[in-house]
């Protein structure tokens, strides 16, 4: 599967500048981007200095509305190019507008019959301009959820103003994000891209930064198969408007020592997937959630709930 990254985050913070830089690392060099600006005319790819990378411009609208569709085909022409030898890359990297929800794009990659088979979700990365970036989260609540729905976050123009406050508040909306500091867009690949879902520090987060909340559900006893459908189920029916995104490795009865990664955006779930072995000496269940408006307690009274019944069910 390849694995595709979204590089998101509000107008002017930097995602153009961090692009370019990370482009001329040799560690991208077979990457196929797709960049997009919010206009009738694209400019933002003129400012992209790619050698051999196959770049593709989407132009007329945001990523998050318009040109969802366009996206979906795009990224499907690069991987059919790529079958039929005309194209090589080892991975795919979208840059979308200031001005675009992440989720819907998302969901777009996850759900197409065509292209989620071939894909791999590795990172989503929010640029924050330190200089406005406080006056921004106040204002635009898009620039919130950018940030609340990274895997990283890039802090952008530390030269221009201190940073220490906006990581603070970054850090009570997401409390899971690695935080990076990035100087005239200058950041370490290997920082950003390869983000793990069962990193250590993950699991420990239980926050809230206004509408948005971020907690773990920890279970130490292993899950029914059954069960976990059941719940992903449940959280898709009932609870898709206030999930932002929910990512997990799951202890399951009959897979012993074969963890589940699972993960969700809104009402979207990506079929789990199975590693080989614990990444870890923790055997527990771990699932964070970040969302507008749920409660942890119910989500975690749930899962027991679930599990108790088909526990039941499968003695009788």
């Amino acid at each position: 599967m390849t694995p595709i990254s979204v590089i998101t985050g509000f107008l002017g913070s930097g995602k153009t500048t961090l692009l370019s830089h990370l482009l001329r690392d040799p560690a991208l060099a077979r990457t196929a981007v797709i960049v997009n600006e919010f206009g009738e005319v694209g400019l933002d790819h003129l400012l992209l200095e790619a050698s051999d990378e196959e770049v593709v411009l989407l132009e007329g609208g945001c990523l998050c509305c318009k040109v969802r569709g366009d996206l979906v085909r795009t990224a499907g022409e690069l991987l059919a190019r790529r079958a039929r030898g005309d194209a090589a890359f080892d991975r795919i990297v979208i840059e979308t507008t200031g001005l675009a929800d992440p989720a819907p794009i998302l969901q777009a990659l996850m759900t197409d019959r065509e292209i989620a088979p071939a894909l791999r979700l590795d990172s989503v990365i929010a640029t924050v301009d330190c200089a406005a970036g406080g006056a921004t989260l106040d204002a635009h609540p898009e620039s919130v959820k950018q940030a609340a729905l990274a895997d990283r976050i890039v802090l952008t123009k530390t030269d221009l103003a201190d940073s220490s406050a906006l990581a603070q508040r970054l850090r009570r909306i997401n409390p899971a994000a690695h935080q990076l500091t990035a100087l005239h867009g200058a950041v370490d690949p290997s920082l950003l891209f390869n983000a793990s879902v069962y990193e250590p520090r993950l699991y420990e987060s239980h926050a809230h930064s206004g509408e948005v909340t971020t907690f773990c559900l920890r279970r130490s006893e292993p899950l029914h198969a059954v069960t976990l459908s059941l719940f992903l189920q449940v959280l898709a029916e009932h609870c898709g408007a206030k999930l932002l995104r929910l990512k997990g490795l799951v202890d399951v009865v009959e897979s012993p020592g074969r963890p589940a990664l699972i993960h969700g955006v809104q009402h979207v779930f990506h079929p789990p997937a199975w590693l080989e072995a614990w990444p870890d000496d923790d055997r527990s269940t771990r699932i964070v959630v970040i969302s507008q408006g749920l409660d942890a307690a119910w989500l975690q009274d749930l899962i027991e709930v679930l599990d108790d019944e088909v526990t039941a069910c499968s003695i009788s």
